[in-house]
């Protein structure tokens, strides 16, 4: 069993009703972390995984059921803590399709990175930060007000300015925020801080994303005059959006955790 500290210093309930998620294929299992879904991607044939990193889904999280996703795990020899946390956009904002007293933020530091850490080998175990879209945006954001706990963050697709969904009738955004200019405070780009971020970091975005690559840009353009290092995409093309945009990018993502591991 998995054991570990909740929200406020209360013990977390341990890690229970463990399921594989299809008998053919063995690598997803779901289990009930603090009360809430969390999928773990296994490596298949019992492998051994050389790195283990926090994944934040997007907001239709289809990508976990997909070949391509676990096919780029298993090739990096990634395992991945994946929590469930509905359309809450990661923030440190209540929202109650996802839970009425703990936040999104808050989960995944008091839960996900401890069970990441513990499935890796202890406390002390370094564990990457990846997601897509909404994920994206969401691991860019810990990230940048967490360096201390996440030193690699990777976002495939970020989407950086959020806020414009409340306009177009995001009613759970609408939920979570006072206002458009509310939720655009708490974007990834205002949480950078000049003198604290994660020493590595790596974000793309297909220059033909109409509805994120600006505010990817901008977010780019801020790091460059700060001379906080970071390496992105912004060049390469996608086919067959989205899909076929983040099959070609999760490889390079993943690759850029991973050898950053492997440097410590």
């Amino acid at each position: 069993m998995l054991a570990g500290q909740g929200v406020a210093g209360q013990s977390r309930p341990a890690v229970v009703n463990l399921a594989w998620m299809n008998a053919d294929d063995l690598r997803w299992t779901e289990t009930d972390l603090a009360g809430r879904p969390c999928r773990v991607f296994n490596l298949p044939d019992n492998g051994v995984p050389r790195y283990t990193i926090v994944y934040l889904h997007r907001l239709n999280p289809q990508e976990l059921d997909s070949e391509w996703f676990a096919a780029a795990l298993t090739r990096r020899q990634v395992q991945a803590v994946c929590p469930l946390a509905g359309p809450s956009w990661w923030a440190d904002r209540i929202c109650l399709p996802f839970d009425k007293e703990v936040t999104a933020e808050q989960f995944v530091l008091d839960h996900a990175l401890p069970l990441a850490r513990e499935v890796s080998g202890g406390e002390s175990a370094r564990v990457g930060l990846l997601g897509i879209g909404m994920g994206g945006q969401g691991a860019l954001r810990i990230a940048y007000k967490h360096p201390e706990l996440f030193l690699f963050v990777a976002a495939v697709d970020p989407a950086i300015d959020y806020q414009q969904r409340i306009d177009e009738g995001d009613r759970v955004l609408a939920s979570m925020y006072r206002d458009v200019e509310d939720a655009r405070q708490d974007t990834a780009t205002l949480h950078i801080h000049p003198l604290n971020w994660p020493r590595h970091q790596w974000f793309c975005c297909d220059p033909n994303d109409w509805r994120w690559y600006d505010s990817v840009e901008r977010l780019r353009m801020k790091l460059y005059s700060l001379g906080v290092p970071h390496e992105c995409d912004l060049e390469t093309e996608g086919v067959d959006r989205p899909e076929g945009y983040l099959q070609t990018m999760i490889d390079p993502a993943l690759q850029f955790v991973t050898k950053r591991l492997d440097q410590l």
